[in-house]
């Protein structure tokens, strides 16, 4: 009884990743001491169910069963309300989504943000489906039959889409019904590729064999779309979750050739145990139809069948094939070689250069790929860095159709661009003009440097990837500047960094957009230069004073959050205070004393000297100090009155009291009378401040 096993079966790259994640996070629950729930069942398996269960996994139905512990969100998703719900309740959430679903959760989301109502098509009462649905915060409308689509309001355009396990043939028949009623339908077809490349092999494999098996949870749609696929073609189709499930003598009834597939949901242990059931079927029906010759021949069958053993049965069962992956025990190192037995009727040996676990021992068991199921010699050889390679690959192409960065390390400078070394081994190019945002003259500065990439095209045949560093930079510094500009207000006080002059102002970035300090907003004295005040790479607190959205400019104030020089300074300049200060300005009115910055006090041209004098520059020089005496103080209209003649007098007070003030005649009449000093204030021209 020949029988052939479908290439793609047993579980997806996303339910293995799934599973692994489940496996991992209980045991990181037991070594914590905290319980680990799954929300719901992690696939549509119930071997798989009970597997986690022994590793102390407990599904619950709804997060409010969960407390204090671990939550693994399964394979099919869940909706926004129920993450956030896990992380109200404090829980610690592993995310086992596939990422064909999360991908699928993305393109719902988008379209709903921009008005375009959603058609999902799937079952609706599968879980992947109405977390699917949850996501979207537009019109979402699901459908299954053209029932349903007859029962759609008018719509003038949609986006249709899929759940991931959904039939492509069942998607076709239905997105040309949605095409004759929608005018304007956008197509995006969401079907997982693992569940299309099951599906068309399972019907190839259907249609040229007597019988078919498919293995897999009733539960489970991808592994029941399987089934049905099988028996349109194969009417002598069944559908097992064990190996238990298949009748008695099914292996001998069809003789001619029969066919095993698995649903993406079937672990593989499951899986094997079919194939190692048929097998004990074939040998069995084959011993009851050979009559025995004789007594004796009977006892001698009966002698070695009791001799056998359970490794030697397995040896028999087992079938490998080139590219699968198995596990095996190591039962022999060499200084060349590794010895693994696979469960083969020959071990597998690993050359030391296709090892990745460079310090394995005798009885470890460890992951292995069939490179040769003969070599010419009858050995089987194997590999672990092609399993590391795959694995590797596969991880970045289901980067690259997410969208997600890669981490790389910059290898060798080469003619147009850069070679990088990225996650798993994987070389990636890096053109010139993807380096940076700016045109680079030396690539080799990028030698060495850690960086993060984005995969813009792949060669899947060749392995070769296309990568881009600026993308990701103009990506990020985009979301910067949009998650800036959501926390920026007008009158907020925030932190930032100079990073630029001008002569206007200062540039400071805020994280991720730049506003501008203008050299007004700078200090509360003139200042002729921003780095007068200010350096580049200082942090600096800064006022937001207005914020233009549209024109993107953002007007900042460093010396709104510096004390005003005015404030209480009838309390640092008190009348009658004798002070020392530098002239800063002369006017023909006066000159302008500097009692500190942003404060300037008037002396009167009648107050500067002892004597009458003609011009101000007779007596005071720009930058000369001298001793002034408050004589008024106003707030309000921020001027001080000062006199360096009544300091001048009051100085030769005390060396003489009996003193005359020389140089005065009959003709120079007082200065009090003939100015007084408040009045030429108040005239004094709009510098004079």
């Amino acid at each position: 009884m020949p029988y052939t096993i479908a290439r793609y079966a047993g579980y997806c790259a996303g339910v293995r990743r799934a599973m692994e994640i489940a496996f991992n996070a209980a045991r990181e629950a037991r070594e914590k001491g905290i319980p680990c729930y799954s929300l719901g069942d992690m696939i549509h398996n119930p071997e798989a169910v009970n597997a986690l269960k022994k590793e102390g996994v407990i599904p619950v139905k709804r997060v409010e069963d969960a407390k204090g512990g671990m939550i693994l969100l399964r394979s099919h998703g869940v909706s926004p309300e129920v993450e956030i719900a896990c992380k109200n309740q404090g829980l610690i959430v592993r995310d086992c989504t596939c990422a064909s679903v999360r991908g699928l959760h993305e393109i719902v989301r988008e379209s709903g943000k921009n008005g375009v109502p959603v058609i999902l098509v799937g079952e609706k009462d599968h879980p992947e489906v109405q977390g699917t649905a949850a996501w979207c915060p537009g019109e979402c409308y699901i459908v299954r039959t053209e029932e349903d689509i007859l029962s759609l309001p008018p719509l003038s355009e949609a986006l249709a889409v899929s759940q991931t396990t959904f039939s492509p043939g069942d998607w076709e028949r239905i997105l040309q019904k949605l095409q004759e009623r929608i005018p304007s339908l956008t197509v995006k077809c969401t079907i997982c590729p693992a569940t299309q490349k099951r599906q068309a092999e399972a019907r190839a494999l259907a249609a040229r064999c007597d019988a078919m098996i498919v293995v897999g949870g009733r539960m489970s749609a991808n592994s029941r779309k399987l089934y049905e696929v099988c028996k349109a073609i194969c009417p002598k189709t069944i559908m097992v979750e064990r190996a238990e499930e298949i009748p008695p003598h099914f292996a001998n009834i069809h003789k001619n050739h029969i066919g095993i597939a698995a649903g993406a949901s079937t672990p593989d242990w499951s899986f094997k145990e079919v194939v190692t059931r048929m097998n004990d079927m074939e040998r069995i029906d084959q011993e009851t139809q050979e009559p025995v010759a004789n007594v004796e021949q009977e006892v001698q069958e009966s002698q070695e069948a009791q001799a056998l053993t359970m490794e030697d049965i397995e040896k028999t069962v087992v079938r490998i094939r080139t590219g699968q992956t198995v596990t095996g025990t190591v039962v022999q190192i060499t200084d060349d070689e590794v010895c693994v037995n696979i469960g083969y009727k020959s071990d597998g040996l690993i050359k030391r250069s296709e090892m990745v676990e460079k310090d394995v021992k005798l009885g470890d068991e460890i992951e292995v790929e069939v490179v040769k199921v003969n070599d010419g010699e009858g050995n089987v050889l194997l590999s672990q860095r092609n399993i590391v390679n795959r694995k590797a690959w596969e991880a970045l192409m289901e980067k690259f159709e997410k969208g997600e960065y890669i981490d790389a390390v910059g290898k060798e400078a080469v003619k147009g661009g850069l070679l990088a070394s990225v996650e798993g081994g994987v070389r990636a190019f890096v053109p010139a003009s993807q380096l940076a945002q700016r045109y680079v003259e030396k690539i080799g500065q990028f030698v060495g440097q850690p960086m993060k990439l984005k995969i813009i095209d792949v060669d899947k045949q060749k392995k070769r990837i296309v990568a881009s560093r600026k993308q990701v930079i103009e990506e990020e510094s985009a979301a910067k500047k949009a998650a800036a500009w959501e926390r920026l207000e007008e009158g907020a006080v925030v932190t930032g960094i100079v990073r630029r002059f001008a002569d206007f102002g200062a540039f400071v970035d805020l994280g991720g957009v730049d506003g501008l300090i203008h050299i007004t907003d700078l200090a509360w004295s003139r200042v002729g230069h921003p780095s007068e005040v200010l350096q580049i790479n200082q942090e600096v607190q800064v006022k937001i004073l207005s914020l233009d959205r549209e024109r993107e400019r953002i007007q900042l104030g460093y010396k709104q959050l510096q004390p005003k020089p005015w404030d209480n300074i009838e309390e640092k300049y008190p009348v009658g205070a004798i002070l020392e200060r530098n002239v800063v300005r002369i006017r023909p009115f006066g000159a302008f004393i500097e009692l500190e910055p942003g404060v300037d006090g008037l002396v009167h041209i009648s107050q500067c000297a002892l004597t009458r004098i003609a011009k101000v520059e007779d007596v005071l020089q720009v930058g000369q100090p001298v001793r002034v005496k408050v004589l008024a103080v106003d707030p309000e209209a921020k001027r001080i009155s000062l006199s360096i003649r009544e300091a001048l007098a009051d100085e030769a007070f005390v060396e003489n009291e009996s003193m005359e003030i020389p140089g005065e005649t009959e003709e120079a009449a007082p200065a009090e009378e003939a100015a007084p000093a408040e009045e030429p204030v108040a005239e004094a021209p709009a510098d004079a401040e």
